[in-house]
């Protein structure tokens, strides 16, 4: 499918987060299922209306080097639910404390703490399990598993959170921001693109375009989350804004500024356009990006 406009983009995210919802609900515990409730917890959350931007990306990438869509589905369903849970726990009162996501209660305030935390360690549980179990193509499960495993993990986006908590109310430094977007937000959008490649059998030069398409798109991403914080209504982005300020963390706009911060992810994205245009034949990739830094929630 070729898409060359931000209405394009849309549709295409659209699309596919109708799929990945559906295997969602084919692979999530049906909440009648005992524990009950921390079933109901776990599709609460996972299952709660989103762009599912990394799913989409994997399956973009992937049919970009000519991947099956059925090869793509358990691994773009994993993380998924590794978003989820990392939302779960960000939401929590000794993270972010928040009570508002996607529009709706966050799980901590739905279903208590306890069982929030629980349901979070579960997604991430049920994402390992179901590239092991799903993956049509069982002799990649190792590479896919260690990719997620590792921008899940302390080198990725746990790394990043505890790093984005000890920096609150230290002194602005662009270097340290960096550095906790790209573990926090990138590494997951990142791995979105390399376990593409894994699952299309990519050569190494469309592995590494593809990683590093993913990197900077991650990071245009997050710049563009720091701004909207700043910029738009909770109605819009459906999470309270103007937190990041409140709780005296490091932002990018903080840092350079509002105006520089739309250059930065502009750049970003242009840098992810130019690296990806040889392996993208569609320009689904190109369009995904560009939508990233042009969208309002």
């Amino acid at each position: 499918m070729a898409i060359s406009t931000d209405n394009d983009a849309a549709v295409y995210l659209a699309a596919a987060a109708k799929e990945v919802d559906a295997a969602l609900e084919r692979w999530l515990p049906c909440a009648e299922a005992v524990p009950g409730r921390i079933h109901e917890s776990m599709r609460w959350s996972a299952l709660a209306p989103g762009k599912r931007l990394r799913p989409a990306l994997l399956l973009a990438a992937g049919e970009s080097c000519g991947a099956e869509r059925a090869t793509l589905l358990p691994a773009a369903v994993a993380l998924e639910l590794i978003h989820a849970f990392s939302l779960v726990h960000d939401d929590l009162p000794a993270m972010d404390d928040d009570d508002l996501r996607r529009g709706l209660p966050t799980n901590h305030v739905r279903f208590g703490e306890a069982t929030a935390i629980l349901a979070g360690d579960a997604l991430a549980c049920l994402a390992f399990e179901l590239i092991a179990r799903e993956t049509p193509q069982q002799d990649l499960v190792a590479q896919l598993i260690v990719i997620l495993g590792r921008a899940t993990g302390t080198q990725g986006m746990i790394g990043g959170q505890v790093l984005d908590l000890l920096a609150e109310g230290t002194p602005a430094d662009l270097v340290v921001v960096r550095e906790i977007h790209l573990r926090k937000t990138a590494a997951l959008i990142r791995a979105s693109c390399e376990m593409a490649a894994v699952c299309a059998r990519a050569d190494a030069a469309t592995s590494f375009a593809l990683a590093q398409y993913g990197e900077r798109i991650g990071l245009a991403f997050q710049i563009t989350d720091d701004l909207l914080d700043l910029t738009a209504t909770a109605e819009q982005v459906g999470k309270r804004t103007r937190k990041d300020l409140e709780r005296g963390k490091l932002t990018w706009p903080g840092v350079v500024g509002i105006e520089a911060a739309r250059n930065d992810a502009t750049r970003l994205v242009q840098e992810a356009v130019q690296i990806i245009a040889p392996h993208d034949p569609q320009g689904v990739l190109r369009s995904l990006a560009q939508y990233i830094t042009g969208r309002n929630h």
